[in-house]
């Protein structure tokens, strides 16, 4: 079952599988991934995995998938990029050896 709820940034928060999501693209990403689960091609995956950084910020990537070919990928679902989520981005890939993937 879908709700929708509203947001800044016109986004609409959903609701899908009783979890909150930020935006209806984020909860249409979170389908597919389970589809991918199914498939195969994703051995699982994380929802909002906190970051660390300095300052006491901690900064929640959207997903984190393991995929059965090895890889790991840190993804971010967007509609609007923000300057802060710019510059928390920037300051994550330079602290972490990891790409942030914008869905």
């Amino acid at each position: 079952m879908t709700r929708h709820l509203y947001h800044k940034y016109h986004a609409k928060r959903t609701e899908c599988d009783g979890i909150k999501f930020h935006s209806k693209k984020e909860s249409k990403y979170y389908l597919n991934l389970k589809e991918r689960v199914k498939d195969g091609e994703v051995i699982l995956f994380l929802r909002q995995v906190p970051i660390h950084m300095p300052g006491n910020t901690v900064y929640r990537l959207d997903f984190l998938e393991f995929h059965a070919d090895g890889t790991c990928h840190f993804v971010d679902v967007k509609g609007f990029k923000t300057e802060t989520y710019k510059l928390k981005k920037r300051i994550i890939e330079n602290l972490y050896p990891i790409t942030i993937e914008e869905k």
